[in-house]
């Protein structure tokens, strides 16, 4: 067994890549990270403290649809600091776990990850995140598109930083936790052989095999480790009602729990982040109770 790394808590409180909820207002996944630290995660994970990488202020500009992806040079500059955190972190041989945000700050661990060498990237989530250009005529906000830019799709000033596209390579990407009912998205990537396991499949084959047979997987000469990238939201409303997307027939607390274990203590796990969550849609604060529940748990040792 190898040592138990140091796990550090860094903050990515970035919300730019979410449409507005209403005209004139700012999504509220900013506030992920705070809202987590309200619930002790620092502490009860036994973490060192990684800080806060700040984002540019969220401003839509004159963006107008038909212009890509907006937000895109605050986005790429964003995506470069907190690439430079993570990086860190991971030469360092300690684990971060980065607390958003919205999706799209999982760029900033694939562009990270892509300087040091050729990591996997394991996706918990209620979409797979993969519109593009090439089948979507609605490009704009990045947290429904990051594993498509990660995977050398769309723009080249959000999916070429530094000369490194792809990012990923679609051979290295896993999803976990898609609805069913989004089965039809599934076609463009059974075409790549990018693996999708919707909820059915997770409870048909149960989530710890399904769990532990990824991560065996990803041990392979090829792959310096993967990355576990977790959605709040695919967790079923009736638990997670604060997600702006609040899609029927997801995973349940325990199901999620039993996937997300054995990715993250796997020795070839380099990094996690959480995304998505929103606490101004949680007034009481029971969601984010549980979520912070499920990471702690999920890290938890014993």
């Amino acid at each position: 067994m190898s040592a138990p790394r140091n796990l550090v808590v860094l903050d990515a409180p970035s919300n730019l890549g979410l449409r507005p909820p209403a005209p004139g207002t700012v999504p509220g996944c900013h506030k992920l990270a705070g809202a987590l630290r309200d619930q002790r995660i620092v502490r009860r994970l036994n973490a060192l403290e990684g800080g806060v990488v700040v984002p540019p202020r969220y401003d839509l500009g004159d963006w107008q649809e038909g212009d890509g992806v907006f937000n895109a040079a605050a986005l790429a500059a964003y995506t470069r600091r907190l690439a430079d955190r993570i990086e860190a972190h991971v030469r360092a041989g300690e684990l971060p776990v980065v607390l958003g945000g919205d999706c799209s700050i999982q760029l900033g661990a694939s562009l990270a990850l892509r300087r040091i060498g050729r990591y996997g990237l394991t996706a918990v989530d209620a979409s797979h995140d993969f519109r593009h250009p090439g089948n979507s005529d609605r490009i704009g906000a990045a947290g429904g598109e990051e594993v498509a830019l990660a995977t050398g799709r769309g723009q080249d000033d959000l999916t070429d930083l530094e000369g490194l596209k792809p990012y990923l390579r679609d051979e290295d990407v896993r999803f976990f936790g898609i609805r069913d009912a989004f089965e039809d998205d599934r076609a463009e990537l059974d075409a790549l052989k990018i693996p999708t396991v919707t909820v059915g499949d997770i409870r048909e084959w149960g989530a710890d095999a399904v769990a532990r047979a990824t991560a065996q997987a990803f041990d392979v000469p090829d792959l310096d480790g993967f990355w576990v990238h977790l959605d709040a939201d695919v967790l079923d409303p009736s638990v997670m009602p604060a997600v702006d997307s609040p899609d029927p027939d997801g995973l349940l607390p325990d199901e999620l729990l039993a996937l997300l274990r054995p990715l993250v203590r796997s020795p070839h796990c380099v990094g996690f982040n959480v995304t998505i969550y929103d606490p101004d849609l949680d007034p009481e604060g029971t969601a984010g109770a549980l979520l912070a529940d499920l990471v702690v748990a999920a890290f938890a040792q014993s």
